[in-house]
């Protein structure tokens, strides 16, 4: 069990530090892949979600183990495309709270949800974190490369979610992330950060 917590510290660290540094896209040299593939580990906001996508996985378990983190990935992935675009949503960085709430909350509460309804739940909230991805793309990245960077570090931090839901299984880990993250979540909401 000890070897299970140290591999999650292992992976835990190295994507939180960074986390400290620049929210969003922007800052520095820029490149479609790499750009990419840092917007999500630099978003508190986005890194939180990702990972609890995956900690809500690992509590569901057998199917929910891919089919949860790839509706995340495949609606992420066709509303960024509109994000791109310029199409508008209202209340993005609302929903992107209310998603971290949502998750947090289900992880905390230990929620039996259904396979369907929890795959519908992040279908849903991803939309708006593709949104965000795909608007806040800058104009002097190559865009497959950006989206193929971002889809990269989302799956990995859905990885890392699950890891750390595997690990922590008959302990409290999950369940006192989860709370964190949804009090994030509503910090959020609430304009705190």
């Amino acid at each position: 069990m000890l070897r299970h917590y140290r591999l999650a510290i292992a992976f835990v660290v190295p994507v939180l530090t960074p986390a400290v540094a620049s929210a969003h896209t922007g800052v520095g040299e820029t490149s479609g892949f790499l750009h990419g593939f840092a917007h999500p580990l630099l978003g508190l906001d986005h890194l939180l979600a990702m990972v609890a996508v995956g900690l809500l996985a690992a509590k569901l378990g057998g199917r929910a183990l891919w089919v949860v983190p790839c509706a995340f990935l495949l609606a992420m992935l066709g509303v960024g495309v509109l994000g791109t675009a310029g199409v508008h949503l209202l209340f993005v960085e609302v929903a992107i709270g209310l998603s971290l709430a949502a998750f947090g909350a289900a992880i905390l509460l230990r929620a039996d949800i259904p396979l369907v309804v929890a795959a519908g739940l992040v279908a849903c909230f991803a939309v708006f974190h593709g949104h965000a991805h795909g608007a806040e793309i800058p104009a002097d990245v190559q865009p497959f490369g950006y989206a193929a960077g971002f889809l990269v570090a989302t799956a990995l931090l859905h990885g890392l979610g699950v890891a750390l839901g595997a690990a922590g299984a008959r302990t409290a880990v999950p369940r006192l992330t989860g709370g964190a993250i949804s009090i994030a979540g509503l910090a959020l909401v609430a304009g705190l950060f």
